[in-house]
């Protein structure tokens, strides 16, 4: 069986990232699941590590190919971290089932945040055959 690797790369600026939660109050429950308030919560500089995680988010819908669309929510991508902090990918609804119909077996994510940017990077494995 061979495998595919597809990459999808997104950067955000923190700003927009504040500009988007403050003007419209129901975007933050919209786009990020409550374990990835919860871990933001926690953090100091908490809109970076909001705008990293919408980074990842986007940039997983990209390495899917399709981005956002019909039946898929912003939060059937939850970045979620290992007990060492190193962040995963956990798929479901619209962007499981279609990662699924698209073979793929794992996604590496890659975070960084620095000043007015946060960036992410993901790559994925889809088994062909």
């Amino acid at each position: 069986m061979a495998t595919r690797i597809a990459v999808g790369v997104d950067l955000v600026q923190v700003e927009r990232i504040r500009r988007l939660l403050t003007d419209n109050p129901t975007a933050e429950a919209d786009i990020f699941t409550g374990r990835e308030r919860a871990y933001c919560a926690g953090k100091r500089n908490r809109l970076a590590h909001l705008a990293a995680r919408f980074a990842a988010k986007e940039a997983v819908l990209k390495a899917l190919g399709t981005g956002l669309g019909p039946g898929t929510r912003w939060t059937d991508v939850e970045v979620v971290n290992t007990p060492l902090g190193r962040p995963r990918v956990r798929l479901s609804g619209g962007a499981g089932d279609r990662a699924e119909k698209a073979g793929a077996s794992s996604v590496e994510l890659s975070l960084s945040h620095s000043g007015e940017y946060a960036i992410a990077h993901a790559v994925m494995f889809l088994d062909e055959g």
